[in-house]
Parts: C-alpha cells; sequence; structure tokens
C-alpha cells in the first residue's frame, strides 16, 4: 500500500498540485473541499437541528431536498479530498489523525442513510431514537472536521 500512495505522490499532477503557486492548484482544491464541507455539514446540521427540536415551524417533509444538497458536498469533498491526499499521500495515509477523519467521514455517511430512512419513512415521527441520531451525527461531523483541521499538526497527538 505504501508503494500505491509514493507512485500517487509522484505523478507530476500531484508535484504540480503541490509545488505550483497557481491559483488552481492546491488553493482550488482546499476551497472545492470547504464548499463540499459547508453543504455536507450545513445541510445535514439543519435537519439534525429540527430533528432536535429546534426550527419547529419548518414542516420536516420540507427538509427532504437537503438530502441532494448533502449529497452533492459528499461527492465534492470525495473528489476534492482524493485530489488533496494526491498531493502528499504519503504523509497523511501514514497519520492517525488522517484514519480518525475518514473512520468518522464514513460513519456519517451511513448516519446519513440511517436518517433518511427514519425520518422520512411513511408515517414517521420525530421519535427518541431519530433524536439521538440527529445528536450523534452532529457529533460525529463536528469531531470529523476538527480530525480535519488538525492534519495541518502531525506531532500534537499521538506522539509524532
Amino acid at each position: 500500500m505504501t508503494d500505491f500512495f509514493a507512485t500517487l505522490e509522484n505523478l507530476q499532477f500531484s508535484t504540480w498540485l503541490r509545488e505550483s503557486n497557481s491559483i488552481w492548484a492546491y488553493p482550488t482544491m482546499l476551497t472545492l473541499h470547504t464548499i463540499g464541507l459547508a453543504l455536507l455539514v450545513g445541510a445535514s446540521a439543519a435537519l439534525n437541528l429540527r430533528v432536535l427540536g429546534w426550527g419547529e415551524a419548518i414542516a420536516l417533509a420540507d427538509l427532504r431536498p437537503l438530502f441532494r444538497w448533502m449529497w452533492i458536498g459528499f461527492w465534492v469533498n470525495a473528489l476534492s479530498g482524493v485530489v488533496l491526499l494526491a498531493a502528499d499521500a504519503t504523509t497523511k495515509a501514514a497519520a492517525p489523525m488522517f484514519l480518525i477523519k475518514l473512520g468518522l467521514v464514513g460513519i456519517g455517511v451511513a448516519l446519513m442513510a440511517v436518517q433518511r430512512r427514519e425520518v422520512f419513512a411513511p408515517a414517521a415521527a420525530v421519535t427518541p431514537g431519530a433524536r439521538a441520531l440527529a445528536a450523534t451525527s452532529l457529533t460525529v461531523w463536528f469531531v470529523a472536521i476538527a480530525a480535519g483541521r488538525l492534519m495541518a499538526y502531525p506531532g500534537l497527538f499521538f506522539g509524532l
């Protein structure tokens, strides 16, 4: 696996992305990653907060279209994340915080799928289980964002 990441990091595209002074290189990919994050987590947070009782004047059914934005944000993040990984693949792939972030993203996406089924099922109501899913989802996304941000400080955790 290490060879794969080394090959990815040594691609001409990866070198350009990492070393270029162009606004179209790393800064653009990082901006796209941030926009995807805002779409995914922003839409998820709006739904989760509504399930937790905030904004009860908004019909829950009116929030169903937010799933489209969550998935758009997820795919923007997935694609831009792969590109960002390519720039520094060997270091990031070995970093515990990166692995934690990826694990949390996987959990967050799984929670999204479960929430859609639970909250918008026929004759569904906001149950204690739906509230627990919403609180868990907010927590998972918050910690995933923190983990992503903390990747910039590899020596801060795990004695690296």
